[in-house]
């Protein structure tokens, strides 16, 4: 577990973003049309709305999402990504895949020790 956290952090500092701007970006990019309320977000991230607000701001300065007028609510604003966060989201996606596929054997063994520690503990 350790050895693929290693490769995340690498892997998300080499494309500029930190974990919770990946996280937000795999949220948003599952939402339905790709688009979330700000609100949500923050309830799917499990942080305060003021701080996905802060998050949001980040993404945006970074060229990662966009918000965007809803037209169902005039009052909300949905955050979108923007093709260059689709692309950088797609990047990480990928690698993250296959840095787990590469891995699976260990977290597999990694998870039946868990197992076992749970059923005797």
């Amino acid at each position: 577990m350790r050895r693929f956290l290693a490769f995340s952090e690498a892997a998300l500092s080499e494309a500029g973003v930190t974990s919770q701007q990946y996280q937000a970006l795999l949220v948003i990019k599952v939402a339905p049309q790709s688009q979330i309320m700000v609100r949500q977000l923050a309830e799917e991230m499990l942080i305060q709305h003021n701080g996905a607000v802060q998050l949001v701001d980040r993404l945006e300065a970074a060229g990662l999402a966009l918000r965007i007028p809803s037209i169902a609510d005039k009052r909300s604003v949905l955050v979108g990504l923007t093709d260059h966060g689709e692309s950088v989201l797609n990047g990480l996606a990928r690698r993250h895949l296959g840095a787990m596929l590469e891995n699976e054997p260990l977290l597999v063994e990694s998870l039946a020790r868990l197992r076992e520690l749970s059923q005797t503990g």
